[in-house]
């Protein structure tokens, strides 16, 4: 017990570690995925082809193949640097792989919410002149957003999880690599997964709460 009290705030400045990397991948995957349904749905069948080819290729990938590739591809071989400070070049390696990650998964989840918007909307939104930009922005993506809250949380949810493989883009600071060292250390293991297990769900449970509750309430009638 007092190997676990000594290494504890290790432990928690591990566990903040991927919730810093949650949420930095939370805005960069919807805002990447955004921009992606946007070519997935656009006129012009270059932008489609090229939509839709990325979101295939990435969601078939193993998610450590693309940290790895994050960190060896881009780093190693051909000379990306994000920081000049390693342990800080390495954080935003994972942040740049993982967005990219889940922005497959953003772009699917908005593009079932954009299949829910009636098409004569759409037509609508032509008929007076707005642009393909302007009609997605104003009428189809507001809707698409409140129709997918619920899965929006579950692919959150699945990218906080995820953090947890950040040693696979090289980034040691995080939960797991620390949880492995204190194992290596101590040689307890039980309490010590409990407690980084009860970490997340303490996170992750109320996310899943408050997204269902807000999709329910901000579902649009049809």
């Amino acid at each position: 017990m007092n190997d676990l009290i000594k290494y504890a705030p290790d432990l928690a400045l591990g566990f903040l570690e991927n919730m810093k990397i949650a949420a930095m991948c939370a805005v960069l995957s919807l805002v990447l995925g955004t921009v992606l349904v946007s070519m997935r749905v656009a006129p012009t069948p270059v932008l489609r082809a090229a939509g839709t080819l990325y979101v295939n290729i990435v969601r078939n990938t193993p998610l450590t193949l693309v940290l790895a590739f994050s960190a060896l591809g881009l780093s190693d071989t051909l000379g990306l640097t994000l920081s000049q400070t390693p342990s800080t070049n390495s954080f935003w390696l994972v942040v740049l792989g993982l967005s990219a990650y889940t922005a497959a998964f953003v772009c699917e989840a908005l593009r079932s919410g954009i299949n829910t918007v009636p098409l004569g909307q759409a037509e609508a939104a032509r008929a007076i002149g707005l642009t393909f930009l302007q009609s997605l922005r104003l009428i189809i993506l507001p809707q698409a957003f409140r129709t997918v809250i619920a899965p929006l949380g579950s692919v959150i949810i699945a990218m906080i999880k995820n953090t947890t493989v950040a040693v696979a883009g090289g980034y040691l600071a995080e939960s797991a690599f620390v949880m492995k060292d204190t194992f290596d250390d101590t040689g307890v293991s039980i309490p010590i997964f409990i407690g980084i297990a009860a970490a997340f769900m303490a996170v992750i449970l109320p996310i899943g709460f408050f997204t269902g509750w807000l999709g329910r309430r901000l579902a649009v009638a049809r």
